[in-house]
């Protein structure tokens, strides 16, 4: 029988690999602060101590610090220790095991062609916050060490404490404001990304894009998911010059008020007004198929 170690196992992506793998019949260790959802808690502060993963025959390292801190911010020095330092201890606790290491899209360079497919190809430069940026830092620390790299972008599901109760926050009397035109772009489902997470056991080292089969028009991605909620509103788009001005003013506000995250940032609108189509054509030579859509989404 399989020993899988899922870091992170307590947090979003994390639970539900490691109810994947304890479904699939693996023995599962939830590494990190908190217990996952089956299987035996391994304690680790990410942040400053090497993981025990002694009994584990995979590694899948889901552990991350998120959000979109202040530039210079106590919130952005954690980021670093956890995403970029706690990946070197998490290696090197590896000691030559399989890895399966997740990233983020975030770490792709802003595109210029809005909807033209995404390859792994792109480059990795120029990102938009702290997050994008320590997660490739991370990121160049598992392939260096021959790590699978995983790549989704914007993950939702159930339990979802990120991206969905930030849109839903965003709706106001009635009205949900959105920057620019609607744009195509990739959404990952939680439970595509744990089927990748498990598959990509067995693949070759290097990054590997994962999302939905495609890619979605926003506006209508965002209404399904409004609907699911129970919440009734109506989109409205902002010239996105106005909405970078208004995400200017709240990073502003938020360096004000240390230990805070802003209301609005550069990166979010940038995330909402320019679409971005990944292509997961290499992941699926793998034999990987993603077969949950948004259609089938639910709170």
């Amino acid at each position: 029988m399989t020993t899988v170690a899922v870091t992170g196992a307590s947090g979003f992506c994390g639970a539900y690999v490691a109810a994947e793998a304890a479904a699939r019949g693996a023995r599962v260790l939830c590494v990190g602060r908190r217990p996952g959802p089956v299987g035996r808690h391994v304690p680790w502060d990410a942040a400053r101590e090497v993981p025990d993963l002694g009994g584990a025959d995979v590694v899948v390292h889901c552990a991350a610090a998120v959000g979109d801190p202040v530039p210079g911010s106590a919130a952005e020095a954690v980021m670093h220790a956890v995403n970029v330092a706690g990946t070197a201890r998490l290696l090197r606790a590896a000691a030559g095991r399989p890895v399966v290491w997740v990233s983020s899209a975030s770490v792709y360079a802003p595109v210029v062609r809005p909807g033209v497919p995404v390859g792994e190809g792109h480059p990795v430069r120029d990102q938009l916050n702290a997050y994008g940026r320590t997660k490739a830092a991370g990121e160049a620390l598992a392939l260096a060490a021959g790590a699978v790299v995983l790549r989704p972008r914007a993950v939702y599901g159930a339990g979802d404490p990120h991206l969905v109760p930030r849109l839903l926050a965003r709706v106001r009397g009635g009205v949900l404001l959105l920057p620019g035109g609607d744009v195509r772009m990739s959404l990952t489902a939680v439970e595509n990304l744990a089927e990748a997470c498990l598959a990509a056991d067995g693949w070759a080292p290097g990054a590997y894009n994962i999302a939905d089969a495609a890619a979605y028009g926003r506006d209508a991605a965002v209404g399904c998911v409004l609907s699911a909620h129970g919440v009734r509103a109506r989109v409205r788009h902002v010239p996105v010059p106005l909405a970078r001005a208004a995400a200017r003013g709240a990073e502003a506000l938020a360096r004000a008020r240390p230990g805070r995250e802003p209301a609005l940032t550069r990166y979010a609108v940038d995330q909402l007004a320019r679409g971005l189509v990944l292509d997961t054509s290499r992941a699926q030579a793998q034999g990987w198929t993603p077969t949950r859509t948004l259609a089938s989404y639910t709170p």
